[in-house]
């Protein structure tokens, strides 16, 4: 499995060409992420050598859909079947004992300083300070005893506080129990894990159901985890670092600015501390680190959500073929939906359906099945050749949005939805694509002679 580990899949995109290694020192601020940001969706990156620092810095592992793909061994098509059925049948992790577990290599209790011993980036010119944006967040229900995963961004407030931005998603909820009840709530955060179980992490799951096991699903083998030192929580074996810690109840401290995810500042405002406790870490760790709003940063948050979506207008209509949430939406924003329309009305239910998904949906484009609708052009063709405003278009006001999209009024806005889709009683030329037979079948290198360079011919002037 070529993404077992971290280090296994980062061998391989070494080995595959796909892992640009940067020698020269590289500064903390802003230059790790320009650098990253830079080769955005071409290649991954390793920095070793950061400055003050004797531990690389890693960023971009998989920015980009093939890179998931083959993550998953499978093809872009098959990311969302088979990330659906993962979901649908979580399988069983399998705890190892503290000596099979590299995590544990190193145990730090005392005297902990987060920036004295990982190479954490400030990645944007407005950030508060620097932050942690890849560290699976993972938090224990007490009374199930099922564990929760997310990714939230942490930024660093004291040598060994981080300040959280906590969403009224499962992981709030588990918080607000414990703060209520006037304890602290455990938590661990893991740095490093192979592409699968970062993928899983972002599940839009049922409250109760642990996403490390739709890791396990994924893998096709149980995920094995090791107990922390301090908390009652269990974290990947092969993880590169842990930060054991403690959410603690009844405080708040002020947290960012921070450039999320729309390519816009997350405000300054009181949120979530969480204080760490213990720092695990394997021999010579490397510290991964996303940078907010790249390639790598979208798709994590966009495939799950495209499962989720595939899910429910499926609910609604059977004959959805596929759908796509693409970078230039934040891979959160807009849907593209294709079915196979049978009934007239079907698209505009396929529109009402997407936007129930989730309050982030804002604009929904439904197409016929032949369209490629993970090829923008093909979309925006769509869109223009076989929609007419006064009878495709559905318009909701004052719903709810996210308030990260600064067009919003405090997260309430407009959501719109077209119907490109081909009228079901329309002539048959009317609609019919123009082609050229044979173009599908035909090599073109046969025609470029050897090498697929042009010929060297001879052009008589007159």
């Amino acid at each position: 499995m070529k993404a077992k580990t971290f280090r296994t899949w980062m061998e391989h995109l070494q080995s595959s060409g796909r892992l640009a290694v940067i020698g020269k020192p590289v500064r903390l601020d802003y230059e790790i992420a320009a650098i990253a940001k830079k080769l955005d969706g071409k290649k991954a990156v390793y920095f070793t050598e950061v400055e003050n620092y004797g531990i690389p810095v890693v960023s971009g592992i998989c920015s980009t859909r093939e890179d998931f793909a083959e993550a998953l061994e499978t093809d872009t098509y098959g990311i969302i079947p088979k990330f659906t059925e993962a979901v649908a049948s979580p399988a069983p992790c399998n705890v190892v004992p503290d000596v099979e577990a590299p995590v544990k290599e190193n145990v730090i209790t005392k005297n902990i300083d987060l920036m004295k011993l990982f190479p954490i980036p400030v990645h944007h010119e407005k950030d508060s300070g620097n932050y942690i944006t890849a560290g699976l967040f993972i938090v224990r229900d007490p009374v199930t005893r099922k564990q929760n995963v997310s990714i939230h961004r942490l930024q660093i407030s004291g040598k060994d506080k981080l300040g959280a931005l906590l969403l009224p998603r499962h992981t709030f909820h588990l918080y607000k129990q414990a703060e209520e009840a006037g304890r602290a709530l455990e938590c661990a955060i893991v740095i490093g894990v192979d592409p699968v179980t970062l993928l899983a992490s972002q599940a839009s799951t049922p409250f109760g159901v642990d996403e490390l096991e739709i890791a396990s699903a994924l893998r096709g083998e149980p995920l094995e985890l090791v107990r922390c030192e301090t908390v009652d929580i269990d974290v990947p074996a092969y993880a590169e670092i842990v930060l054991e810690g403690k959410i603690l109840p009844h405080v708040r401290e002020p947290e960012g600015p921070f450039g999320e995810f729309p390519k816009y500042y997350g405000p300054r405002s009181d949120k979530e501390v969480v204080q760490i406790t213990a720092v695990t870490h394997r021999n010579d760790p490397m510290f991964y680190t996303i940078v907010p709003a790249g390639y790598e940063h979208l798709l994590l948050g966009g495939l799950p959500r495209e499962a989720s979506l595939f899910q429910s207008v499926r609910q609604t209509v059977p004959t959805v073929k596929a759908v796509h949430m693409g970078p230039g939406g934040t891979c959160r924003y807009h849907a593209v939906v294709s079915i196979k329309k049978r009934n007239e009305g079907e698209a505009k239910n396929a529109i009402f359906a997407a936007l129930a998904n989730s309050f982030d949906i804002k604009h929904v484009v439904v197409v016929d099945e032949e369209v490629d609708i993970f090829n923008m052009e093909e979309v925006e063709w769509a869109i223009a050749t076989r929609f007419q405003a006064d009878k495709d278009l559905v318009v909701v006001q004052g719903a709810q949005g996210s308030k990260l999209d600064p067009s919003t009024a405090e997260g309430v806005g407009a959501k719109m939805g077209f119907d490109c889709t081909v009228p079901l009683n329309s002539e048959p030329m009317r609609y019919l694509r123009i082609q050229i037979p044979g173009y599908d079948d035909l090599k073109i290198e046969e025609y470029l002679g050897q090498n697929n360079a042009l010929k060297s011919v001879h052009i008589e002037k007159k």
